[in-house]
């Protein structure tokens, strides 16, 4: 954008008036006021309703935008507290995780860590990191474990991004991420995956409508 100095000789207006201006843009994340830069317009949010179901890749797709995926690790390791008790499984349970980096038209939007359910790979094998870089994790368990997760519990928080997470994210260090804390289940309810995920705040919001009041 230009310069808070072009900006008051195009429009004859004050350096309060746009300051104030340039102010409420960044505070709407319509903007990004970089010093030594001056600002830079953003890329429209990308908005997920936090009641609606959906894998990454399908949400992208009804939004317009290309999805991708990119496997940083796939693999066998021991259960977290934290997963073993969302998926319902002893501490130190060999669990499949994957960690992905998911981005939307080529740009980085998340890191996604996922703990799959030991229950799904009584009879099939995990998927490897190239079938995951592929495409859809929950189109996946469809086609190979003929699962369909029907719904989640999520856990919604805000976190400052370290350094390793802001290079994957190509954001700057400290800055803002939303981290979703997600358990979801099959129908009947039996816990298949839970996924720590945390999206760019810049980038990404979560929706949230509530009934017309009475």
């Amino acid at each position: 954008m230009p310069s808070e100095a072009k900006l008051n000789e195009i429009f004859g207006i004050s350096r309060a008036t746009s300051r104030a201006a340039l102010d409420r843009l960044e505070q709407e994340g319509l903007i990004n006021r970089r010093s030594g830069k001056g600002s830079v317009v953003l890329s429209p949010k990308v908005s997920q309703p936090a009641a609606e179901m959906f894998g990454f890749s399908d949400d992208m797709r009804r939004r317009g935008l290309q999805p991708s995926h990119e496997t940083l690790f796939a693999g066998r390791v021991r259960a977290t507290a934290e997963a073993a008790e969302a998926l319902g499984t002893p501490v130190n349970t060999p669990l499949f995780q994957s960690r992905r980096l998911l981005k939307a038209d080529g740009v980085p939007i998340c890191i996604a860590v996922s703990w799959l359910s030991p229950d799904l790979f009584r009879s099939v094998a995990p998927p490897t990191a190239a079938e995951l870089s592929e495409g859809s994790l929950y189109a996946w368990l469809g086609r190979k474990c003929d699962v369909t997760l029907t719904g989640a519990r999520e856990f919604i928080e805000a976190a400052i991004v370290g350094d390793e997470m802001a290079g994957e994210l190509q954001i700057a260090k400290g800055s803002a991420v939303l981290i979703v804390r997600r358990r979801s289940h099959a129908r009947g309810g039996a816990p298949m995956e839970y996924a720590v995920l945390h999206f760019r705040a810049d980038r990404y919001r979560l929706q949230l409508e509530t009934g017309e009041p009475a």
